[in-house]
């Protein structure tokens, strides 16, 4: 069997054979997997009413514990957003009733956004989906070839220096 990647791979080594570019083939394919993976759950997400970054946002505040807050700053560091965004995005969210932001009690000039009792009930529901999801999505490998999988990603994030949320 072959993938679309190694089509691309055949075309450099007849146009380049001097060239190595198998580090294409690694590269070309988690692009690849991610453009589709990314559809997918777009997709995923836009059939439950949600955005992927507000589903992100949820589950950020909810894996954090109660009370499903944060700082926006801390939102920021530990969600996959940009600063730029993040305002915008968390009044929106505000408006549809998932978070609603409070004052810090332990410093007034802080805000943090905070879980409302329907975002958490959202999120407690979309999570198992989600998870279900990402089961069909990844159908294709068995145990052994996810576990080796996400070995090797990890190991390329801890070299390209991603080892925390911050």
């Amino acid at each position: 069997m072959a993938d679309a990647v190694d089509a691309i791979l055949a075309q450099w080594e007849r146009e380049r054979p001097d060239l190595d570019s198998s580090p294409m083939g690694v590269i070309g394919r988690i692009s690849r997997a991610q453009q589709l993976l990314g559809r997918e759950l777009k997709d995923f997400f836009a059939a439950h009413g949600l955005e992927r970054w507000e589903f992100d946002v949820l589950a950020t505040l909810r894996r954090h514990g109660a009370p499903y807050e944060l700082t926006a700053g801390g939102l920021l560091r530990a969600a996959m957003v940009t600063s730029g965004a993040i305002t915008n995005r968390i009044d929106r969210m505000e408006a549809r009733g998932l978070v609603e932001r409070v004052r810090d009690a332990g410093d007034r000039r802080s805000v943090r956004i905070r879980l409302t009792a329907r975002g958490l009930e959202v999120v407690d529901e979309l999570v198992g989906l989600h998870v279900a999801n990402e089961e069909r999505l990844l159908a294709g490998l068995d145990a052994a070839e996810r576990e080796r999988l996400a070995g090797s990603l990890r190991t390329l994030l801890e070299s390209l220096g991603d080892t925390s949320l911050g």
